[in-house]
């Protein structure tokens, strides 16, 4: 005798709502998620940095470099957070599950491996200005690493948490 169990599985409709809440928390909210991320930076170049860093949360401020030639601050601003890719992610994520409910799972895994890729590379995306900065000086490395290579990172870093997500939420 075989006892067929249905795998019970948390009601579509309810994630949707939540998926929606943590996009508007996001959003109206967004000063903490920079303040978390420019706390994480912090520590980030506080294991890998030889010089002084020192983070400002009010500010969403990390000052590294200190001790150095080139001490410099970096302010998280709205524009420079991660939260503008995870966002859409989020959103994206809600409607699939709200036109598919059976894909739940598959989708919220794609979104955490998608959000996470997108925290890391903007991680990634800081310490490489941080890195040309120290290496090319204060006005060049800014350049460099916020104008050019900076945004480099973030577009196909972002590109690829995109494919990411796309492919493993809708795999079989």
């Amino acid at each position: 005798m075989t006892l067929a169990l249905r795998r019970a599985t948390f009601p579509s409709r309810v994630t949707v709502v939540v998926l929606l809440a943590v996009a508007a928390g996001l959003v109206f909210a967004h000063r903490l998620y920079r303040t978390a991320e420019i706390s994480l930076s912090g520590a980030v170049l506080s294991v890998i940095s030889s010089y002084g860093v020192h983070v400002v949360p009010d500010r969403q401020t990390v000052y590294f470099g200190l001790g150095s030639d080139t001490p410099l601050g970096l302010r998280m601003t709205p524009e420079c957070t991660s939260a503008f890719l995870v966002l859409p992610l989020i959103v994206v994520g809600a409607v699939m599950i709200a036109l598919r409910p059976r894909i739940q799972n598959r989708v919220l895994f794609a979104l955490g491996i998608a959000a996470l890729a997108v925290v890391v590379v903007n991680q990634f995306r800081v310490l490489t200005l941080v890195g040309l900065v120290q290496w090319l000086g204060v006005d060049t490395g800014y350049y460099w690493g916020h104008t050019l290579l900076g945004s480099m990172v973030s577009v196909f870093g972002g590109a690829a948490a995109l494919v990411a997500f796309v492919w493993l939420a809708t795999r079989k």
